[in-house]
């Protein structure tokens, strides 16, 4: 059974840091694109960040670039999201997903409203509040 499971969300002050983890099972995760999206309550949901699985290029929205850090451990079969000098707009319930379209390497789409992605998990709540 494919699936995906995050975890490493939490409440943080303004300013901290939180690692938030992507781990597959039945599945493996270097074969594939990678995409970190977020819903805060009212909005609809946005594409993150996202990891090829070729050269393991990332991608960053406009709003976290700087801030966040995707990565790989492929002998972990997770995909992390590091996230520093956290803010309270980054209060969100956040997922991963997969890339479920050819080419199955390629983050192409993933800031989409409709993102080629799936296999999505259960998600993990960030809240960054003083």
């Amino acid at each position: 059974q494919v699936q995906l499971v995050e975890s490493g969300g939490g409440l943080v002050q303004p300013g901290g840091s939180l690692r938030l983890s992507c781990t597959a099972s039945g599945f493996t995760l270097n074969s594939y694109a990678i995409g970190w999206f977020r819903q805060a309550p009212g909005k609809e949901r946005e594409g993150v960040s996202c990891i090829s699985s070729l050269y393991d290029t990332s991608y960053y929205t406009d709003s976290v670039k700087g801030r966040f850090t995707i990565s790989r451990d492929n002998a972990k079969n997770t995909v992390y999201l590091q996230m520093n000098s956290l803010k309270p707009e980054d209060t969100a319930v956040y997922f991963c997903a997969a890339r479920t379209r050819t080419p199955y390497y390629s983050c192409s789409g993933y800031g989409s409203t409709s993102p080629p992605f799936g296999s999505w998990g259960q998600g993990t709540q960030v809240t960054v509040s003083s």
